[in-house]
């Protein structure tokens, strides 16, 4: 066998089905195209049907290879279960699961506004939301889809957290100009919670099923450029060796890595994709 067969071997995701949550926003769509790419087939997992629908169909038409959207509220178990069942009946497998979905609102406050995200006025029904969604959704979809692929001896699980999820936020890259230090807008507290929650869930669900053949990594990705103000962009970036943030097909080539058999020997790890950000 030649070396670039071996090579095409290892990332080959032919004949593997994949369920990505938060699958239809922005990073989860690069996640699936980069599957899709290397011959798997894609479920995106929403609570927006339109836009999962759209996106799995550009998905299936762009890459040849079958895609589905399913509206699924990560936090409701029977749900989730419900999902499984459509994805078994349409695909009769289940193989990779990226639990992907969070909620991330902007940091930004309206004028003389108080600011919701500050930690000492933080709000227990946002903390409840966010966890809910971030960290819960990820427990109750590893249950359902990790305990199906248990069942089976084989399949891989890739928490997306964040180079927050390793470091404290600098809100000094959020502060705004003539503006009270109690006024100031944060980074929530749930964002860390939540990403920091996910690496210690990736080390649980590693050492437990181990014997199952189920393998679980996670993946830190730093901040992607999405048009954010430039003020803010030229705070972060001197934070970053690299001096820049990520492109937003950055991560796809780590997830394929990731969920396929060339990593076949990495288990319980966390990947740093931050531009050197967590190196210092």
């Amino acid at each position: 066998m030649q070396k670039k067969d071996i090579i095409d071997q290892l990332f080959d995701l032919s004949g593997r089905v994949a369920v990505i949550t938060g699958g239809a926003g922005l990073l989860g769509f690069q996640h699936a195209k980069a599957i899709a790419a290397c011959g798997g087939t894609t479920v995106l997992l929403d609570v927006n049907i339109d836009q999962a629908t759209t996106r799995a169909k550009e998905i299936a038409d762009t890459f040849q290879t079958p895609s589905l959207g399913l509206k699924v509220d990560i936090t409701n178990k029977p749900e989730i279960q419900k999902s499984l069942s459509q994805i078994l009946e349409t695909f009769g497998r289940v193989d990779i699961l990226i639990n992907n979905a969070a909620n991330d609102p902007k940091v930004k406050n309206e004028p003389n506004e108080k600011p919701w995200s500050r930690f000492e006025d933080f709000s227990r029904e946002t903390w409840d939301q966010d966890i809910a969604v971030g960290l819960t959704g990820a427990m109750l979809c590893s249950q359902v889809f990790g305990a199906q692929m248990a069942k089976n001896k084989s399949g891989v699980i890739l928490n997306v957290a964040s180079d927050l999820g390793v470091v404290a936020p600098d809100q000094r890259i959020y502060r705004q100009p003539n503006t009270p230090d109690d006024m100031q807008p944060v980074k929530p507290v749930t964002y860390s919670v939540v990403k920091h929650g996910l690496i210690g869930l990736t080390k649980y669900l590693a050492a437990y099923w181990n014997e199952q053949g189920v393998r679980v990594n996670a993946i830190s990705p730093g901040g992607v450029y999405n048009n954010q103000p430039q003020e803010f962009v030229d705070r972060l970036t001197p934070l970053i060796p690299l001096e820049r943030m990520a492109n937003l097909d950055e991560y796809q080539a780590a997830v394929v890595y990731l969920v396929s058999d060339a990593s076949s020997y990495m288990t319980g790890a966390n990947l740093n994709i931050d531009g050197g950000r967590t190196c210092r």
